[in-house]
Order: structure tokens, then C-alpha cells, then sequence
């Protein structure tokens, strides 16, 4: 048995997901015709042997709530451990809404002291990767570090003005953190991911709250390395990497995901993603219809032309319908003659008969769930 628990925050608002985030948390927003972005954390922690994991929500949980259920596609509903769903609720110190990840920790101090296992690994919900935690807390102890932090050199996360990065010696050593830098002047770029004993972290959360501190990374971490405080050590994710953050990286990081190569290195096939499973009818492919180099999945009616997409659940694309570089959620409808490009169409959205949606690789349309264009 695993002696690591794993705490997932999810209480993300960026507002430069715009639409996407407006009924949803970053966490539950559907990606990869099938998936969730809280997938990809929680399954890595499956995967790392972790039984015992708590998701901390925040605002707009409806959806979350129905896509985790009980954990059972997970294998986290066991009788002793599994899956701990973790509303917000108000107190006489907090009103429900977190300031930032150390808030929320705070908030849950008592499902922490609960819990029996010795490690916690704690992830925010943005991110995109495929991580192995068991190594990384293999790696915190023969380090002997007070905190190990999750890094990445993939080039395609960092962001200027935005971002949280961290300078790393050759034995591992974090000296140096930089928060949200117009100039970034380390090549490493923090995943929000941490491990640390549970005990340490109690006292941390207490400490820090009881000074008025309430964000991981620009508070309490930023704090410990310029007062040398306590050790902290980078681990390096292998694979390939994508943030979240806004409509412009959601629509990047789906249109680079229909490479081949690069599904591979988010998508091992010992490290298989996670997700609810839904019974569908097979696709149906209408003659006359085309489609290449696209990822539909189960339930769609295709009678047009799909090129470069990613097409969820029950989609239908009538006959006539040109659709290209595009991404149609759970029941959309493109209807006859229609002509849909770089677009982001949300969850049970309908486009009139022959009516022209374009836009451009580095601004996609984007329309808001339930709208008919």
C-alpha cells in the first residue's frame, strides 16, 4: 500500500478562459472528445498507487460533482480509503471562497489530520501532463527535502506577466522563485505540484494562515527559500506539458494534441487517463461524408466534412456542413451547409443551416454552452 495521500485544488477562476469557466471550474473543463482537465492529475495518481485523494472545489461544482461521482472509474471507492469530495462551506474565518491554494488547505485542516498516510501530494488543476509521484516522493526523501516542487522545461508554458518559475542547481536544490514575471529569467516553470509529509504540512498551514498568508507559491514557498528557512527541491516532469490558462492555450493545446506524437507522450500506454464512462452508440459515418486527421467519439452523426477536429459525444454535423480546425463539444449540431472554422463550440451549442463561422488559429470563436448561432 501507497503511504502518500494526494489533495487536488480545483478552485481556479481565470477569467481568460472566458466562456468556458463561466458555469464550470478550469478542472471540469472537457478537452480531448472525451476527457475532463481534472483527469489527467487524478489519474497520474492513481497511477502513482495514491488511494486516498481528496478534491478541493470552489464555485461552479455542479459539473465536477457528476463527472467524479464516487471515484468508481478510478478505482476510488473503496470501504477504508478513495475518493473525498471537498466542498467549499463558510466558517467564522472563511465565507466559502478561497484566496488561493493555502486558503482552501486551511479550510480542510480537518479532512488532513484525518488522514494516516506520512506523504501528501498536493496539484492544482490546469495542467496537462503525465507524472509519476510515487518517483517523485522516492526522490523527496533520498534528498532529505522539507518540500519537493514539480517543474517543467517545456517551453510551451511559459507566459509573460504570468506564471510562477523557479531557478534549480545541479543537485536539485531550489534557490530562487519568481511569481507572474514580465521577463522570465528561469527556464523552469512550476506545475503547482508539491510533496511533503502531512505533519509538515499541518504546521505550515497553520503557521502561515495565523500570519495572514493565504498562497502556496507566492507566500509561504517564495517566504522559505529567501529566508532559507526550509529545503525545498525540484523533480522534473518528463513529459510534455500544456497550461491551461486561457481560450487561445485551451485551442493550442487541442490542435497539438491531434499529433500523433504528441497524444503518445500524454497517453502511455501503462499510464492509461482515466475518465467516466458513458454507453454510447457507435459513430455513424453517412455516405458522402469526409473526415481526416480528427478525434470523435461515441454517439456522433457525421453526413458532411470534418477536418482537423475534436468532435464529444453526440455531435452532429449535417449533410453539406464543412467543419475544419475546430473543437464541438457534447451535443453540438452544425447544421446543413453550414461552415464552422477555428471555432470552439461549447457543450449543446447549434449553428443554423448555412450559416459562416471563422476565425483564426490564434483567436478561435468561441460559443458560449446552449447558444444557437
Amino acid at each position: 500500500m501507497s503511504d502518500i495521500m494526494g489533495i487536488i485544488y480545483t478552485g481556479e477562476m481565470d477569467t481568460r478562459l472566458r466562456e468556458l469557466t463561466a458555469v464550470r471550474a478550469i478542472a471540469s473543463v472537457p478537452i480531448l472528445a472525451r476527457y475532463r482537465v481534472i483527469d489527467f492529475p487524478l489519474s497520474s495518481m492513481v497511477h502513482s498507487g495514491i488511494r486516498d485523494i481528496g478534491v478541493i472545489m470552489q464555485r461552479n461544482y455542479r459539473s465536477m460533482l457528476d463527472h467524479l461521482g464516487s471515484g468508481k472509474e478510478w478505482d476510488l471507492h473503496g470501504k477504508r480509503n478513495g475518493l473525498t469530495i471537498l466542498p467549499p462551506f463558510s466558517t467564522k474565518d472563511s465565507v466559502g471562497v478561497y484566496e488561493g491554494m493555502l486558503d482552501a488547505l486551511h479550510s480542510n485542516l480537518p479532512y488532513l489530520r484525518s488522514c494516516k498516510e506520512k506523504y501528501v501530494v498536493i496539484t492544482n488543476s490546469f495542467m496537462l501532463y503525465n507524472a509519476d509521484f510515487e518517483d517523485m516522493v522516492e526522490q523527496h526523501e533520498k534528498t532529505g527535502a522539507d518540500i519537493t516542487l514539480m517543474y517543467t522545461k517545456d517551453p510551451g508554458v511559459r507566459r509573460s506577466g504570468q506564471g510562477k518559475y523557479c531557478e534549480v542547481q545541479p543537485d536539485g536544490q531550489v534557490t530562487q522563485i519568481e511569481v507572474d514575471p514580465i521577463t522570465n529569467r528561469f527556464d523552469n516553470t512550476m506545475l503547482e505540484v508539491f510533496c511533503m509529509t502531512r505533519e509538515l504540512l499541518i504546521s505550515l498551514i497553520d503557521l502561515s494562515t495565523s500570519r495572514g498568508q493565504y498562497h502556496f507559491t507566492r507566500q509561504l514557498l517564495r517566504n522559505a527559500v529567501n529566508d532559507k528557512s526550509m529545503k525545498l527541491y525540484g523533480y522534473e516532469c518528463k513529459s510534455r506539458v500544456w497550461a491551461i490558462d486561457s481560450v487561445e492555450a485551451y485551442y493550442k493545446c487541442s490542435m497539438e494534441l491531434l499529433d500523433p506524437e504528441n497524444r503518445a507522450s500524454i497517453f502511455p500506454e501503462d499510464r492509461p487517463v482515466l475518465t467516466k464512462l458513458r454507453d454510447e452508440m457507435p459513430t455513424r459515418y453517412a455516405p458522402g461524408s469526409h473526415v481526416s486527421n480528427s478525434l470523435i467519439a461515441d454517439g456522433c452523426v457525421i453526413e458532411g466534412t470534418v477536418e482537423n477536429c475534436i468532435l464529444f459525444r453526440s455531435v452532429r454535423i449535417g449533410k453539406g456542413a464543412v467543419i475544419r480546425n475546430s473543437i464541438v463539444m457534447q451535443d453540438g449540431r452544425v447544421s446543413p451547409m453550414a461552415e464552422v472554422d477555428h471555432t470552439i463550440m461549447d457543450k449543446q451549442t447549434i449553428i443554423r443551416e448555412s450559416t459562416r463561422l471563422i476565425g483564426a488559429a490564434n483567436y478561435p470563436v468561441l460559443v458560449s454552452k446552449g447558444l444557437t448561432v
